[in-house]
């Protein structure tokens, strides 16, 4: 069955030994990460950015150009094997990366549907604000992806996620 995983950045390797994924998107800038060898190099999309929201001296935030490149990514999945996104906890870009592709995946109209799914089986989740807010604008969502984050309210508390395993279709979501 095809998915898409969340995972923190010490899961990794587990997660793509026990679910095989065709496709790996990292969100983060240290530790460098290698591509697992059981993944085409095509197949794994690196965005060194770190978890903010606004310039810091030092610091990579995420830009219009990385949503680009990561809707891009996910565009060229074919859905015959699970999608992995990690960070370094699983929780703020990696779960904000899944809400993209699911987002995008889905088309408008399912933005409300898709966050409180990804809060259910995902109650960590705190999707990165800016990410989500270049998503929104890049696919025409009219401000309906950020707010439906933003209706989440706040998230359980964690230092770091769990591996987060979220079906394709809306009816399983």
């Amino acid at each position: 069955m095809s998915q898409i995983l969340i995972s923190p950045y010490s899961l990794l390797n587990d997660t793509v030994r026990r679910h095989r994924p065709s496709h790996v998107l990292t969100l983060m800038v240290e530790p460098h990460v290698e591509t697992p060898e059981s993944i085409l190099p095509g197949r794994h999309l690196r965005l060194s950015v770190h978890d903010i929201t606004e310039a810091e001296e030092g610091s990579v935030v995420p830009d219009q150009n990385h949503i680009a490149a990561l809707l891009g990514f996910a565009q060229s999945w074919d859905r015959t094997a699970p999608f992995l996104v990690h960070c370094w906890a699983g929780i703020s870009r990696s779960t904000a990366g899944a809400y993209i592709v699911l987002c995008d995946l889905h088309g408008p109209g399912h933005e409300a549907a898709i966050a409180r799914a990804l809060r259910l089986r995902a109650p960590h989740a705190r999707p990165n604000r800016l990410m989500i807010r270049y998503a929104d604008a890049l696919l025409s969502r009219e401000g309906r992806m950020i707010a439906a984050v933003d209706a989440l309210g706040p998230a359980r508390p964690a230092w770091e996620g769990e591996l987060v395993e979220l079906p394709l279709t809306l009816e399983e979501l």
